[in-house]
């Protein structure tokens, strides 16, 4: 009898998420199929139909003997992929790819890997360079016991996940246009500030922030010293400020400086216990996300095969 997760090594699992607003959104995956034909590449394909079938179809992958799952999409569809494999008894044995093929792509883009060249993305696919990369974890309670919740770039909380999740309502054809104008017109004119609680490296935090940000890696520009690979979440509280403190912050958020910015508190910690984001809205990885409270932020160090270039675009 054949043992099919035998049969199953070699192929590659890839998950394609049609990339927001496209008009044509199987042209992109037509082309990657092309190259994959022409570098011999054997693989199982299946599109996911929507917010959390990626994770299923992961974890059936990975259970099933796939020792190469492959994302085509961005951060979002990556992030539920990664639930998929932490949820599977096999992922010790399984290593994640990625074809950048979002709105955002920060974590591809933290490797060096460029959004629009697939061809370079799967070429590092077949040269399959692993390096075991941090994970970070949300644990809380529900009724049915512990929920935990991994995530490979940031969790956001506050005004900048509020940005993140009144877009992702929305779907515009143009997302790269809409998106800037969205976070830029509510960073200016509908500031808020929330009452957050929350424990780390033995200090109580009690005060208002404009955005709590815990980072895996650098998340956007928000926890820019972030690395996914040496064992610490970055933190980054920011407060409020007046109209035109903001303008500086966002400029100093564009060139990757937000940490000089005068109104935010940064930590490095292995565990943040949060117990209330005073009713901030709550997203992780550009995905909503709806926790309960009190919710134990930690990182799992060098958890994960993640597949890399072979050469570093740093």
């Amino acid at each position: 009898m054949i043992d099919v997760r035998n049969v199953n090594r070699n192929r590659w699992g890839i998950i394609y998420s049609p990339k927001i607003g496209a008009i044509r959104p199987m042209k992109r995956w037509k082309e990657i199929r092309e190259y994959l034909v022409s570098k011999g590449v054997e693989y199982d394909f299946i599109e996911s139909e929507n917010y959390g079938s990626a994770e299923r179809l992961a974890r059936m992958f990975a259970d099933n003997g796939y020792e190469i799952v492959v994302v085509v999409g961005g951060d979002g569809v990556l992030q539920d992929a990664l639930n998929g494999i932490m949820s599977s008894p096999r992922r010790a044995n399984v290593s994640l790819g990625i074809i950048p093929n979002g709105f955002s792509n920060d974590f591809a883009r933290y490797w060096g890997m460029p959004s629009n060249d697939y061809k370079s993305a799967i070429d590092c696919i077949i040269a399959k360079r692993v390096r075991k990369v941090d994970v970070g974890c949300c644990k809380y309670n529900v009724e049915q016991g512990e929920v935990r919740r991994y995530f490979l770039n940031i969790l956001n909380a506050g005004l900048s996940a509020h940005i993140v999740e009144l877009a992702d309502k929305k779907k515009p054809m143009f997302p790269k246009l809409v998106y800037p104008l969205i976070g830029l017109f509510h960073m200016l004119f509908r500031r808020q500030n929330f009452h957050m609680r929350f424990t780390l490296n033995c200090q109580v935090i009690d005060k208002k922030f404009m955005m709590l940000c815990i980072g895996n890696s650098s998340g956007y520009g928000l926890t820019p010293s972030a690395v996914p690979y040496n064992g610490w979440l970055d933190v980054s509280a920011i407060r409020m400020s007046k109209f035109f403190g903001m303008l500086e912050g966002l400029l100093m958020l564009a060139h990757r400086r937000i940490l000089n910015y005068e109104l935010v508190t940064p930590f490095r910690t292995q565990e943040i216990v949060i117990e209330s984001l005073g009713g901030a809205v709550v997203v992780i990885d550009g995905r909503p996300f709806k926790p309960s409270f009190p919710m134990t932020v930690t990182v799992e160090p060098e958890i994960l095969n993640f597949i890399i270039p072979s050469k570093l675009k740093k």
